[in-house]
């Protein structure tokens, strides 16, 4: 809701004044994570909630109702699947023949009514609701759930609840629970709105009470579900049959994996379990295997590192390393690389641990250490295929790393990816791992390190200027009198800027649209370090990782806080972004 209009109608029904209004403000842009406005004046007792929901109702021309005067049956109310009702505020309380009415905090949430309406075939009526009523329609969910589970408990249904007939008894009741309607509901329901929300990962996780289900978005956990505590043995059991594990073995880590094709979407699904205090824990990965390959550009590159990694896989053989922590993106700019260079005239061999997304055309292996099938092994054979580019998923030991240099210097393009924490950290890395010295300086074309950041939200994006005591606090962590001159040659900054004040960065206000997160998506943050004979010469001579960044500085490279900044000066992240992920 606008904020103007809200004020405006304050003082229409002089619930506030001008005055009054205006130190509010000032109050609320002291505070660190500010509040939307509208919550602000219901926690300041400016306005009721009540109030407030009659205000926004004439304002908007939708009709508001109070689900607490409601009676909501069961069926309708799972017409939209908690996880949707939690993370998007909706609930559907009444419905005719042909028409579904759907009480919704934010009225303006096209996409999460056109996917409701797409999904029921209902046309919808929407409605108004304020949170109180939104927490009471979510609690309904819980009740109406633990009931089901508590029926298939009984003894009469379920031989889990005869303690004396011993473990084979209890798995053979988890079996049957895990085939049990309600069970293969509510993991059906996290799988297919998981994939709606594109999270990365599901998270179930039991507590001494409850079982907790979070998604992972944007590289951020969020919870979705509270599920009934005598749900979760038959959760994890029906996540054990999809994903082929044992049933029984509760006490020893497990890892999986199944597929989820349907409605035009194809995930393939990795599954992690482990014995915590308080029971199973489980944690589902998801890898769209019907997206298409990104760009680099999509991914986050600016035109210098373009130019420097088209320059580079274009060479005839040598390496090109990725680095970077886990969950940086790694594998999806390789997956980019290949995908640039998949042809019918080259033979592109991978071997990986495991293979996370198909590329068709490619030769893709996965490592198996349970009967040898290590990287290294893998590679040696894959040399006798007659291969042009291998792209190898980590290097971990001496002997891949020796298998690696070698492919690349007898006419193999080889990339391959390394934990470090920057550009050049690898070198020194290879050093460590036992590969000489003149074998990494005569192979090793490029190292790319890269970090993930959130986007700005489009919807809420605000300009923001940074003060003297920011800028103050900043260079404590980096190198700020190298920026202005970094954001000018790279378009981020006008070229008359004369300091950072000057500058206009951005951050995202919150908004129903990014879950009031003020992001929405990812991108990368990138530093490539090009071996050039003078750093050629520092392998050899076995300088620090230090003294080879500074020789690569001279040489132009672009380090990644710098790119940071540069796409948070052009609007894209922001600098509580750069800052969270790196951190010098």
């Amino acid at each position: 809701m606008d904020k103007l209009q809200l004020n405006q109608a304050l003082k229409q029904k002089r619930l506030a004044n001008e005055s009054r209004l205006s130190l509010l403000e000032k109050d609320l842009l002291q505070l660190k994570s500010p509040p939307p406005w509208e919550d602000f004046l219901v926690e300041k007792k400016v306005v009721t909630e009540d109030q407030l929901l009659g205000i926004k109702s004439d304002i908007l021309g939708v009709p508001a109702v109070d689900l607490r005067n409601q009676q909501i049956s069961q069926e309708i109310l799972n017409l939209v699947p908690e996880p949707i009702a939690h993370r998007h505020q909706v609930i559907s309380f009444a419905r005719t023949n042909d028409s579904l009415s759907l009480a919704m905090v934010d009225p303006s949430d096209l996409q999460t009514k056109e996917f409701i309406q797409k999904k029921t075939g209902l046309n919808i009526k929407v409605f108004l609701i304020g949170k109180a009523s939104l927490d009471f329609g979510l609690s309904k969910y819980h009740s109406s759930l633990e009931k089901e589970m508590r029926h298939l408990f009984t003894p009469s249904s379920q031989p889990l609840s005869a303690a004396a007939e011993g473990e084979s008894a209890e798995d053979d009741g988890l079996k049957k629970m895990a085939e049990e309607i309600p069970v293969i509901r509510v993991v059906d329901t996290l799988l297919e709105y998981a994939i709606f929300e594109k999270a990365s990962d599901i998270h179930i996780e039991p507590q001494e009470n409850s079982v907790i289900v979070r998604y992972r978005i944007d590289g951020v956990l969020h919870d979705v579900m509270t599920l009934p505590k005598v749900i979760q043995a038959a959760i994890v059991a029906r996540i054990k049959v999809l994903s082929n594990l044992k049933i029984d073995e509760h006490r020893l880590p497990q890892d999986g994996r199944f597929k989820v094709e349907k409605d035009g979407y194809k995930y393939s699904l990795r599954v992690s379990t482990i014995p915590i205090f308080d029971g199973e824990k489980a944690v589902i990965r998801l890898l769209d295997e019907s997206a298409k390959a990104a760009s680099l550009e999509d991914l986050g590159f600016e035109k210098s590192s373009l130019e420097i990694i088209t320059r580079n896989i274009k060479k005839p053989h040598g390496m090109l390393l990725v680095t970077g922590p886990t969950g940086s993106g790694k594998s999806t700019t390789l997956y980019t690389v290949l995908s640039m260079l998949n042809t019918k005239s080259v033979n592109i061999s991978t071997i990986e641990d495991p293979v996370e997304y198909r590329i068709a055309g490619a030769n893709q292996m996965q490592v198996n250490p349970k009967i040898g099938l290590t990287f290294a092994m893998g590679l040696r054979a894959l040399l006798r295929q007659d291969p042009n580019i291998i792209m190898i998923g980590e290097i971990r030991d001496k002997e891949t790393a020796e298998e690696a240099v070698h492919a690349a210097m007898t006419g193999h393009i080889v990339f391959s990816t390394l934990h470090t924490n920057s550009a050049s950290a690898a070198l020194p890395r290879l050093l460590d791992i036992g590969v000489e010295p003149y074998l990494i300086a005569s192979t090793v074309n490029a190292v790319l390190a890269q970090r993930l950041v959130r986007v700005v939200c489009k919807d809420c994006i605000k300009e923001i200027k940074l003060d003297g005591a920011t800028i103050e606090s900043l260079s404590k962590q980096f190198h700020m009198e190298k920026l202005l001159p970094a954001l000018i040659r790279a378009g981020a900054a006008p070229a008359k800027a004369k300091n950072l004040e000057d500058l206009k960065f951005y951050k995202g206000a919150g908004c129903d649209k990014c879950g009031h997160t003020g992001y929405k998506g990812r991108m990368g943050l990138h530093e490539i370090l090009e071996v050039s004979p003078q750093i050629a010469e520092m392998i050899m001579a076995h300088k620090s990782a230090q003294e080879i960044q500074d020789q690569a500085e001279k040489e132009g490279m672009v380090l990644m806080w710098e790119d940071g900044f540069i796409k948070a000066g052009k609007g894209v992240t922001t600098i509580d972004e750069i800052l969270r992920v790196s951190k010098e």
